[in-house]
């Protein structure tokens, strides 16, 4: 697939794909969003690829958020219409089978923040810096940030980043729980990569239903959560993974699944 404004590079069953705008600061227009749309949608059903890695072109971004000059000028309907494009783009990510890891390498803010949060696991640098100001532009979150942030840091944290617009360095997004690990800058991709390598080298059935089970669990009710878990934990063991991975581990060597 060839795109505008993303790069894709695939090597041992791992994406790496870059939103290539460094002169916007990686901010997503609508064209970003439709080929982020495009990717995720195809990435699904392709064999070669088991972990995909998010990060930004440049050593200053991942994502600074929206681009401000398509959005200014939006009327309510409009503005409706780009915010569902955005979040449908978001929910492909978070519910989608495959791993997908952030590599935050510089500022995450507005709809790079949302992004960073529809993704699995975040890894940032150093360096980055994650922050809900939409407040002020007199606007909110829009991108389904209301609603994944505070799922991810609670309530209250959450309401203060929303409410202030305050940007919070790495060392607090850590602290708070809206990053998994904080790396020096160079070596954020190497740090993404390695652990993209551990997911890729499990049971690709075993890992598309711990994340089935943990992203479509958070919207239930605990016992049906529960009894949720149980039908998928059940599930794996039609499976020539379970039987291998189990059986390797009783023989003492290591696993060779075939993700069946």
């Amino acid at each position: 697939m060839q795109f505008n404004n993303l790069l894709v590079d695939v090597a041992d069953q791992v994406a790496i794909l870059t939103i290539n705008r460094p002169q916007s600061l990686n901010a997503l227009n609508l064209e970003t969003l439709e080929e982020l749309k495009v990717y995720f949608t195809a990435v699904q059903s392709d064999p070669e690829i088991k972990v995909v890695i998010v990060t930004g072109a440049g050593e200053k971004s991942f994502v600074a958020g929206g681009d401000l000059s398509v959005m200014a000028p939006l009327d309510p309907m409009p503005a409706r219409t780009s915010a569902q494009l955005a979040q449908s783009v978001l929910n492909l990510i978070e519910q989608g089978a495959k791993p997908v890891i952030a590599a935050v390498n510089g500022y995450a803010l507005g709809g790079g923040c949302e992004l960073a949060m529809a993704c699995d696991i975040r890894i940032a640098s150093s360096s980055a810096r994650f922050g809900q100001p939409e407040v002020n532009l007199g606007i909110i979150p829009g991108w389904a940030g209301t609603q994944r942030l505070p799922r991810l840091v609670g309530k209250g944290k959450a309401l203060e980043l929303i409410l202030t617009g305050d940007m919070i360095d790495a060392a607090e997004a850590l602290r708070i729980g809206l990053a998994n690990k904080v790396v020096p800058a160079g070596q954020l991709l190497a740090e993404a990569q390695a652990m993209a390598a551990r997911i890729a080298s499990k049971g690709q059935v075993a890992v598309r239903l711990g994340k089935e089970a943990v992203v479509n669990g958070l919207e239930m009710e605990s016992l049906r959560a529960a009894a949720y878990e149980a039908d998928l934990f059940a599930l794996c063991f039609a499976t020539e993974d379970q039987k291998e991975g189990m059986r390797a581990f009783l023989e003492k060597r290591p696993a060779r699944f075939k993700d069946c």
